[in-house]
C-alpha cells in the first residue's frame, strides 16, 4: 500500500509540472544507447501531457566533474525523448536561471521541456538550499518519477519538495508498492536470491529479510566467501577476506533457510577465452577460480523456488559479462520467470539477464534503481520518498 500522494491525487490541469526522471541512460556518439529508463517514465510524462500540464524534465546524467561538459550533455536525450513522445520537446541549455525560465515560459498546454544536466552545478549534489529554490521557480507543483535517485537527497530529488508540493509519478508509484510488499509485507513463501561479487553490499538486505524469507538463495562472487566461511577450498576465488566473520554469522544465523552453490564452473583464469569446467564446490582445485554457478546449483534453486509465492533477486550468479560464465545467471533468470510467483529484479546484470533472454514481460516487477532498491529492502527511509507528501 503507497501511502504517498501520486500525480492522479492532485490537479495537475493547465499547471506548470517539474517533473524529476532518471534519464542517466548510456550515450555513444552523440545518441542514446539503453532507453529503458527513458521509457520506463513515458506512462507519467503522457498522462502530464493528456492533462493539458506544461511539463519540465529534470535528470541528471553521469558524473561531469564540477561543470557544464557537452559529453554529459542531455542535448541526445531530448531529441530521442521527441521520437518516443512522437511531438517535439524542447530542450533548455541550463537547468536553473534565465534560459530554463524561458524556456518554461513558453510551454502550452501539453509541451513538455527537458532542462540541462542537473549536475552540472555543485550545489545539486550538495543540496544547496538556494539552488533547489531556484529549480523550484520551473514548476507550482514538483512531480518525482526518478525512483533511481531516490536514495539521494540531492536538490531535484529532494531540496525541491521543500518548496513545491511533491508527489510520485506512476514509475515511484509502482516501485515503493513492490519493495514495500518484499520488505515489509511479503507474500509467502518468501524467496531471497543475492548475487553480485560482494557480501558487504548485501549485508543489510540479508539481515533486514533472513527473518521475513523461508529461503536465502546465495550465488554469484558473494557465495565464494560463503564457501570459504564453511571451511571449504576456494582455489584462487573472489573472496572478501573482511567478511568471512560477518558470512559464519549468517551461516549460523540463518540455518536451513541457506541455501548454497554444490557445483560451480570454475576457469584457470579471469578472462572470457579462460579454460573452463563444472566441479563440485567442495573440489575447486588452487590456481583455479570460480566464475559461475554450475548446473546441479540452478537445478536446486529452481527446486527451491517451487510453490513459492514471493521471489526477489538482486545480483547475478556469475561472470555475466563473460559468455562462457553467464550460463548461471541465464538459466536462474528462466526459472524465476516461470515459477508463478510475484516476481522483483533488480541490480544492473540481473536485470540485463532477464532483458536479454526476452522475459522481461514475464517478470512482476523490474526495478529501475540498483543502488536505491537495495537501500528501500535494507528498510532504509529514502529522502527521495519521505520528501512525497502523504495522502
Amino acid at each position: 500500500m503507497i501511502h504517498k500522494k501520486t500525480v492522479r491525487d492532485v490537479s495537475v490541469n493547465g499547471w506548470q509540472v517539474l517533473m524529476r526522471v532518471d534519464f542517466n541512460v548510456p550515450i555513444k556518439n552523440g545518441k542514446v544507447g539503453d532507453d529503458t529508463r527513458i521509457r520506463a517514465a513515458l506512462p507519467t510524462i503522457q498522462y502530464l501531457i493528456d492533462q493539458k500540464a506544461m511539463v519540465a524534465l529534470c535528470s541528471h546524467l553521469g558524473r561531469p566533474k564540477g561543470g557544464p561538459d557537452p559529453a554529459f550533455s542531455l542535448a541526445p536525450v531530448a531529441e530521442h525523448l521527441s521520437g518516443l513522445l512522437k511531438k517535439k520537446v524542447a530542450f533548455a541549455t541550463d537547468c536553473v536561471g534565465p534560459v530554463a525560465e524561458g524556456t518554461v515560459a513558453e510551454l502550452k498546454p501539453g509541451d513538455v521541456a527537458l532542462l540541462e544536466n542537473t549536475r552540472f552545478y555543485p550545489e545539486e549534489e550538495k543540496n544547496d538550499v538556494n539552488f533547489s529554490r531556484r529549480l523550484a521557480l520551473l514548476g507550482k507543483i514538483y512531480v518525482d518519477d526518478a525512483f533511481g535517485s531516490a536514495h539521494r537527497a540531492h536538490a531535484s530529488t529532494e531540496g525541491v519538495a521543500h518548496f513545491l508540493p511533491g508527489v510520485a509519478g506512476f514509475l515511484m508509484e509502482k516501485e515503493i508498492e513492490f519493495l514495500d510488499k518484499a520488505a515489509n509485507n511479503p507474500d509467502h513463501p518468501y524467496i531471497l536470491i543475492l548475487g553480485g561479487a560482494k557480501i558487504s553490499d548485501k549485508i543489510g538486505v540479508i539481515t533486514n529479510l533472513l527473518n521475513k524469507c523461508e529461503k536465502l538463495l546465495i550465488g554469484g562472487g558473494m557465495a565464494n566467501t560463503f564457501l570459504k566461511a564453511k571451511g571449504l577450498s576456494v582455489g584462487d576465488s573472489l573472496v572478501e577476506e573482511s567478511s568471512l566473520d560477518t558470512a559464519r554469522q549468517i551461516i549460523a544465523d540463518a540455518g536451513s533457510k541457506l541455501v548454497l552453490p554444490d557445483d560451480v564452473v570454475i576457469a584457470d583464469k579471469f578472462d572470457a577465452a579462460a579454460q573452463f569446467k563444472t566441479v563440485a564446490a567442495s573440489a575447486v582445485p588452487d590456481g583455479w577460480r570460480i566464475l559461475d554457478v554450475g548446473p546441479a546449483t540452478i537445478k536446486k534453486f529452481s527446486d527451491a523456488l517451487k510453490g513459492s509465492k514471493l521471489v526477489v533477486w538482486n545480483g547475478p550468479m556469475g561472470v555475466f559479462e563473460f559468455p562462457n560464465f553467464a550460463k548461471g545467471t541465464r538459466d536462474l533468470a528462466q526459472a524465476v520467470s516461470t515459477c508463478g510467483a510475484i516476481t522483483i529484479v533488480g541490480g544492473g546484470d540481473s536485470v540485463a539477464a532477464v532483458t536479454e533472454a526476452g522475459l522481461a514481460d514475464k517478470i512482476s516487477h523490474i526495478s529501475t534503481g540498483g543502488g536505491a532498491s537495495l537501500e528501500f529492502l535494507e528498510g532504509k527511509v529514502l529522502p527521495g520518498i519521505a520528501i512525497l507528501q502523504d495522502k
